[in-house]
């Protein structure tokens, strides 16, 4: 039983150090298959009532870009 265990236990330490290579070697974060929902010009739901600091910068450079 405990031999289980711990053979379970490397398999996901081992998964989980494959998914984060791809962040330690590229400093790329995961994505979905097919890009996520910014492929389909979503952006993310939020219920803020105001966006935040990032946000609100890129969407003055936004602005400046359109002008």
């Amino acid at each position: 039983m405990m031999v289980t265990f711990l053979l379970t236990f490397a398999m996901f330490v081992l998964v989980i150090f494959g998914m984060s290579l791809g962040w330690l070697i590229k400093r790329k974060s995961i994505q979905g298959s097919c890009g996520g929902i910014s492929s389909l010009g979503m952006e993310k739901v939020c219920d803020c009532p105001e966006p935040c600091d990032a946000r609100k910068k890129r969407m003055e450079r936004e602005a400046r870009r359109i002008l």
